[in-house]
């Protein structure tokens, strides 16, 4: 499971670069410098994940190998949010926390882009629901 997003940078005139989320239309910003624009859409990725897990709205899977394009990740906190959202499908969030052998709330608070959980809960939960924790650093 992927979070990191294709963006495309197109230059403008005079300066600077346009910067549209592949898979998201409504997700886009700006930058004179290639690391401000990377900077801005992690920034704008982040927040607008955040909005769409914390309204339920769906929220795509990335694109795979998009020609010309930056790959994209939001925050930490999200994308474990996120991949746990992914994971779960249309299980309950009661059935993860009879899974995990926790509260209803501590299997909520997974999902929750604002919360920091612990490398045992997502282990826990990753098991879970036949998935395997795997870390990286980029």
């Amino acid at each position: 499971m992927n979070t990191l997003y294709p963006a495309i940078f197109e230059p403008q005139e005079p300066s600077g670069f346009h910067v549209q989320f592949v898979d998201m239309e409504n997700v886009f910003t700006c930058g004179e410098t290639i690391e401000e624009c990377l900077f801005n859409a992690a920034e704008v990725l982040t927040g607008m994940m955040e909005c769409f897990l914390e309204n339920g709205t769906d929220i795509p899977r990335p694109s795979e190998n998009v020609e010309g394009a930056y790959y994209i990740a939001p925050e930490v906190k999200v994308q474990s949010a996120l991949l746990v959202r992914w994971a779960r499908g249309d299980r309950s969030l009661a059935d993860i926390a009879r899974a995990i052998d926790s509260s209803w709330p501590v299997a909520q608070r997974l999902e929750n882009p604002h919360h920091w959980p612990t490398l045992k809960q997502l282990d826990k939960a990753a098991a879970a629901l036949g998935k395997k924790l795997v870390l990286s650093l980029e």
